[in-house]
């Protein structure tokens, strides 16, 4: 199993909802996150009350657990709706999971996706 990690602008969850779904899976967790990256542009207005030169930007964070077989055809997906070609499009991680545990009945492994 692969965990993917996407950071990309707030308004794109739809988008990987929709490729995700495309490819037979619902579960997913989204988080509300600041980051900044490579843009030199975008303050925030909650940090400028403080007097704080911060240059965070609100995006989004979706965590998602695949099989391996499926993580090139959905990161290609992901990849082709997310790309604006603009900086800010964000970054996808992907990392291996060693073991999974389904907490309501103990279950484990590959039989909790």
């Amino acid at each position: 199993m692969k965990k993917i990690e996407i950071i990309t602008r707030t308004e794109n969850l739809e988008a990987v909802k929709r490729v995700l779904a495309r490819n037979e899976y619902s579960g997913m967790t989204v988080m509300s996150v600041m980051g900044c990256g490579n843009q030199t542009t975008g303050k925030n207005k909650d940090f400028e009350k403080l007097n704080v030169d911060m240059n965070l930007l609100p995006r989004i964070q979706i965590m998602s657990v695949v099989w391996d077989e499926d993580l090139d055809d959905i990161l290609y997906e992901l990849q082709k709706e997310l790309s604006t070609g603009s900086v800010g499009d964000g970054k996808i991680f992907v990392s291996n999971v060693e073991e999974g545990i389904r907490i309501r009945t103990g279950e484990r492994g590959d039989k909790i996706l």
